[in-house]
């Protein structure tokens, strides 16, 4: 019970940066100093891409524990 809540929790924090990664993403379209965009755009793209692979790896683990319960249970 433990391990589906950690990774429930995990997996919902990971969903939060994605989405804020997604908005400085936005963000960064509006400012007009070259300087500040590459920043932010660079910044950005690095949380979507760190906070996209860990979700999808935290709901693979997921998806596979469960597989296997249900495996289980059909024996």
């Amino acid at each position: 019970m433990f391990w589906w809540l950690r990774s429930i929790v995990v997996s919902i924090i990971a969903a939060f940066f994605l989405i804020w990664g997604a908005q400085e993403m936005f963000r960064a379209y509006a400012l007009t100093h070259p300087g500040e965009f590459l920043a932010s755009f660079f910044s950005s793209s690095f949380i979507i891409l760190i906070s996209a692979a860990l979700l999808f790896g935290f709901v693979w683990r997921m998806v596979i524990k469960l597989k296997k319960q249900k495996s289980t249970e059909g024996l």
